[in-house]
C-alpha cells in the first residue's frame, strides 16, 4: 500500500507508476485512480515499511 501526499490531501493506492510528467496511481485491480503531476506531488510513501528511517519516498 502506498500513500500519495498532495498539497490538499492524500490518496491511497496499491501501486504507482512514474511517468515523464507525474505518477499514475492504481488500485489492486489495476484500475487507475488518478494521475498526479510532479508539481502537485509532495511524496509517495510506502506504508508497509515499519520505521521512518527506512521509508521509501520519491
Amino acid at each position: 500500500m502506498f500513500r500519495a501526499i498532495l498539497p490538499d490531501g492524500e490518496l491511497d493506492c496499491e501501486r504507482y507508476e512514474e511517468t515523464d510528467f507525474g505518477v499514475e496511481l492504481y488500485t489492486d485491480d489495476d484500475e487507475m485512480i488518478a494521475f498526479v503531476p510532479y508539481g502537485n506531488l509532495i511524496a509517495v510513501i510506502n506504508e508497509e515499511v515499519e520505521t521512518n528511517r527506512d521509508r521509501s519516498i520519491i
